[in-house]
């Protein structure tokens, strides 16, 4: 079995997990090949880590609520001529247990027994709590 470590982070804007589904279906979020990616400043240093079967875990208002698995790091050369690195995902996204998680810049890496667990797949007639609902019942412990 091979040691993993994951990432976690702030989903800027997002509403929802449909709001990042959105987001990540736009050109303008996705690599060439179809597969949505986020372009962030630093390269991380534990890349083998990460893609011997890491997620990155997004934070949608104030809580953890999904993850996707990563595929591949591609190196993304900004208009200013700044190397940059594409951290590019499946494009599933997976619920997992509503955690409350303050905001930060950038990402972080998350242990993976510190990650919280998928949830169930739900059935296409349930309704999804608004992600607010989910982050205040997380807080106190309910989600």
């Amino acid at each position: 079995m091979s040691k993993f470590i994951n990432l976690v982070k702030l989903s800027v804007g997002t509403e929802s997990i449909e709001g990042l589904r959105a987001w990540q279906s736009s050109p303008m979020a996705q690599t060439r090949d179809g597969l949505p990616r986020h372009v962030t400043r630093m390269w991380p240093k534990r890349s083998e880590e990460l893609l011997a079967g890491g997620s990155i875990y997004w934070i949608i208002k104030g809580a953890i609520l999904c993850r996707q698995k990563l595929i591949r790091l591609d190196e993304a050369i900004g208009s200013d001529g700044i190397r940059r690195c594409a951290i590019v995902t499946d494009p599933e996204l997976i619920a997992v247990a509503a955690t409350p998680k303050r905001a930060f810049q950038g990402w972080r890496y998350l242990q993976p027994n510190d990650a919280p667990s998928d949830l169930a797949q739900a059935r296409p007639n349930d309704d999804r709590l608004p992600a607010e609902m989910q982050a205040a019942l997380a807080a106190i412990g309910i989600l």
